[in-house]
């Protein structure tokens, strides 16, 4: 199964509730925080809450 590489790359200070929550359940406290995750549709529909704070990779 595939896994995501995401990486944290703008602040969450500013951002709603929800934003901030998908960040944290995703593993990532600051800017430069890298986690590997499976690719789900869990993982995705948090990453699709904070698509514009995250990098996201494919990684094998």
């Amino acid at each position: 199964m595939a896994r995501l590489k995401i990486t944290q790359v703008r602040s969450k200070i500013g951002g709603k509730q929800n934003q901030r929550d998908s960040l944290r359940s995703l593993g990532l406290k600051r800017i430069g925080d890298v986690v590997v995750k499976e690719d789900r549709p869990e993982i995705r529909g948090m990453v699709a809450v904070v698509t514009h704070l995250v990098d996201v990779e494919e990684v094998d």
